[in-house]
């Protein structure tokens, strides 16, 4: 299946630049060659274009199709609040842990949509989704942490069938997250948190 983009959501601060920009791209050019994109190699340019004179934070959202085209967005981005709690609910739908694009960003999210699709926004910010096996993945659009009183947060392995997402990538190798199967009872005991590169971590609680 080639009928899909790949997508890379950042965050641009006119004081800073891009956040984990070298990452966003590592990530691009490494999910490009894998499924055989051409034109990563030009996505640092078009992304340093859509933002020249930007005078505040924004939201910048580049696609790379299968023949190389590249589309930036970009709109005014403002950070939660640090008092924020994100309302968690668990999706019916499940993830199929075999789905290797999974483990990229593509505009192939029809399942994400219909986990999300389960709950308003009124009663829920985030939805999680689990695998056949029932182990916890991710948010829609958001990695899961847990902070379960060791000091280092826990995030599921992708092998579950999840995406190797930007903010997870740099705690991981800071060694402020580590790897770990994480289970529904796991997240009922711990602390909850769910991130992205886009918002950072988010601290969330589970509503069931």
């Amino acid at each position: 299946m080639t009928d899909f983009s790949l997508i890379e959501t950042l965050r641009f601060e006119p004081e800073s630049g891009f956040v984990r920009l070298r990452l966003h791209l590592a990530r691009l050019t490494r999910s490009a060659r894998r499924l055989g994109f051409a034109g990563a190699g030009a996505a640092e340019g078009h992304l340093k274009e859509a933002v020249r004179g930007a005078e505040g934070p924004l939201r910048v959202r580049l696609t790379l199709d299968r023949h190389g085209d590249i589309a930036v967005t970009t709109a005014p981005f403002s950070p939660l609040s640090d008092e924020i709690v994100w309302r968690v609910r668990i999706a019916a739908t499940r993830l199929d842990s075999s789905d290797r694009l999974l483990r990229v960003k593509t505009t192939r999210r029809e399942v994400f949509e219909s986990a999300r699709s389960e709950f308003s926004a009124t009663e829920a910010d985030e939805v999680i989704l689990l695998n056949e096996r029932g182990e916890v993945c991710e948010g829609t659009i958001t990695s899961v942490f847990l902070d379960d009183g060791s000091g280092i947060l826990k995030t599921p392995p992708i092998a579950c069938g999840l995406l190797a997402g930007v903010l997870r990538t740099e705690l991981v190798c800071q060694r402020r997250a580590r790897v770990s199967r994480l289970s529904l009872a796991d997240l009922e005991s711990g602390r909850l948190y769910l991130g992205n590169s886009l918002r950072g971590l988010i601290r969330a609680k589970l509503v069931v």
